[in-house]
């Protein structure tokens, strides 16, 4: 008797497709073809579906020297094939991904301390994890990736370690956003600042991660919750986040952190930089109370990465901590978070203020250097 013959698996191939690609700091985006490999070992290849633009995504492109480039790693889509050793995903999975991965034995992951990790940490050098390679080519040359992730194309590989599988009846056009942004602001009012009941809390900047922070405060039960902006608009918007208070600097002739002081009675008990400016982080540290008040710094600086502040301030008892992705341990922790989304009790789709054709994507990086958006998604062509 002849034995039924067994098909060996297809072999993924190399996928041609568009995506929007940075050829210079601060150049327009030029969207072309590129080739994207198949995965790897470990690795899975993404059809993107919606991918939203983060303040790093154009701090990176403004200011970073690796090109050509492909940005964006705020981002949900479907899995399209798995490389060798995948068994977490497979096609047809809806993921989110995420820029900081978790490998799970590390001794990071296995702290229970931290949520970074040693294995699938924040990359800076424009390649993969796996074999400091690219996945990305036009005309054979590399194109480099950003934070591992590089959404701003309608395919992309990731490692499986940085990505998240959610159930398929969550809305991949409003949750890209816990990716990046609205996660990082709950996780640090939550699990970094551990934001106490009745307690004043002062944010600076009141852009997507700001106000994401607000609402964590507001869920957490803080009595005072200031905004500081030198964006007039954002006043009235920031109150449906839980902003209490609304201080414009340029409106004031003192200094803003004794703004802050009279209105808490000596300083707050927490303090948030979301702006990604060093000198606002000495301001929100003399912003706070002696004795416990706590500054918790979110941003990414262009430019003088050095932090400054006499050392009076932390011998009188206030701590500096710095929050990457709010705490979180992404495979670990963000299906609960897309849980309470779907439960509605936490607010996403309100910080999307723009949606837009993905070749529409230097409308969006006009929008949000200008300040007039919160999160812009945009959709790839079905």
């Amino acid at each position: 008797m002849s034995l039924p013959c067994v098909q060996p698996p297809k072999q993924p191939n190399v996928i041609t497709c568009k995506a929007a690609v940075a050829w210079g700091p601060g150049k327009p985006l030029v969207i072309e073809e590129v080739d994207v490999s198949p995965p790897q070992p470990s690795e899975i290849r993404i059809r993107i579906v919606c991918t939203s633009l983060c303040r790093s995504d154009l701090t990176a492109w403004e200011s970073q020297a690796i090109f050509p480039r492909i940005f964006g790693h705020e981002a949900t889509g479907i899995v399209e094939s798995v490389g060798e050793g995948v068994t977490e995903f497979t096609e047809g999975d809806h993921v989110l991904t995420v820029f900081t991965g978790e490998c799970g034995t590390c001794r990071q992951c296995v702290s229970g301390k931290s949520n970074l990790c040693q294995v699938l940490g924040l990359e800076r050098r424009g390649v993969m994890h796996s074999d400091q390679g690219t996945r990305f080519a036009i005309n054979g040359k590399p194109v480099y990736h950003y934070c591992a992730v590089s959404s701003f194309s309608e395919y992309t590989v990731v490692h499986s370690g940085c990505a998240v599988k959610i159930n398929p009846i969550v809305p991949l056009d409003k949750v890209c956003l816990l990716s990046c942004g609205v996660a990082a602001g709950l996780g640090a009012a939550w699990n970094v600042a551990n934001i106490s009941n009745g307690s004043s809390v002062v944010i600076f900047g009141l852009g997507t991660v700001g106000l994401s922070v607000a609402q964590g405060a507001k869920l957490r039960g803080a009595s005072a919750i200031i905004g500081v902006d030198t964006n007039p608009e954002k006043g009235e918007k920031a109150k449906s986040f839980g902003i209490t208070e609304f201080i414009n600097p340029n409106d004031s002739k003192e200094p803003v952190q004794q703004v802050i002081k009279d209105l808490t009675g000596g300083g707050a008990d927490y303090a948030f930089e979301c702006i990604g400016d060093t000198g606002t982080v000495t301001t929100a540290l003399q912003a706070c109370c002696d004795g416990w008040g706590l500054t918790v710094t979110l941003g990414v600086p262009k430019v003088k990465p050095e932090v400054s502040a006499h050392y009076g301030i932390f011998l009188t008892g206030r701590t500096l901590k710095g929050s990457l992705f709010g705490g979180w341990k992404p495979k670990s922790d963000l299906p609960s978070l897309v849980d309470m989304y779907m439960k509605k009790e936490i607010q996403v789709d309100e910080y999307i203020t723009h949606n837009l054709s993905f070749r529409d994507i230097n409308k969006a990086f006009d929008l949000m250097r200008e300040g007039k958006c919160l999160r812009c998604v945009m959709h790839m062509e079905k």
